[in-house]
């Protein structure tokens, strides 16, 4: 199994909350997790659901949500917000057992947004997690060919962090 893994899913909050929940058992049991998990802006009617992205070890929250989306779209995601966020968790990935990335989307494929942490990660071979809409699959394939596609179950989810974890 790759030391890679990626949560293929439609339903980001479902699945945030999935993972933060084994997260917080990995924590538990003493894994340095460093990341960022999404969290929805929560407002209704919205087609866009960027809001905040939240650092796993500090807690602090970066809005991520544009109140009023650029031109030509009707997606509010910031990405100088994405990028603040990448920028304060880069430190710490290679000191991790577990790296965390709420998403690889749209951003990401286009090597902005979330990118340098995902880069970071793999480069320094830290076991990495994140989710992937089926949207942005075969540009996450062609940044991590060789990662474990996992089904957005968190039986499976920990059956993959315990091959990390039984060596």
């Amino acid at each position: 199994m790759s030391h890679i893994a990626a949560v293929i899913t439609d339903d980001s909050a479902k699945t945030q909350a999935m993972i933060a929940a084994a997260v917080a058992e990995w924590d538990v049991l003493g894994s340095r997790i460093v990341g960022l998990f999404s969290e929805s802006h929560g407002i209704p009617g919205r087609a866009c659901g960027a809001g905040f992205l939240r650092d796993i070890a500090s807690g602090k929250a970066y809005s991520i949500y544009l109140e009023t989306p650029s031109a030509h779209t009707s997606c509010h995601l910031d990405a100088t917000g994405v990028e603040a966020a990448c920028a304060a968790v880069l430190g710490r990935i290679p000191t991790s057992d577990l790296v965390v990335l709420s998403k690889f989307g749209k951003l990401e494929a286009a090597r902005a947004g979330l990118f340098r942490a995902f880069e970071r990660a793999v480069g320094t071979g830290r076991p990495l997690l994140t989710t992937v809409s089926r949207l942005h699959r075969d540009a996450w394939q062609a940044f991590a060919p060789g990662a474990t596609l996992l089904p957005d179950d968190g039986a499976a989810l920990r059956r993959w962090w315990r091959s990390f974890n039984e060596h």
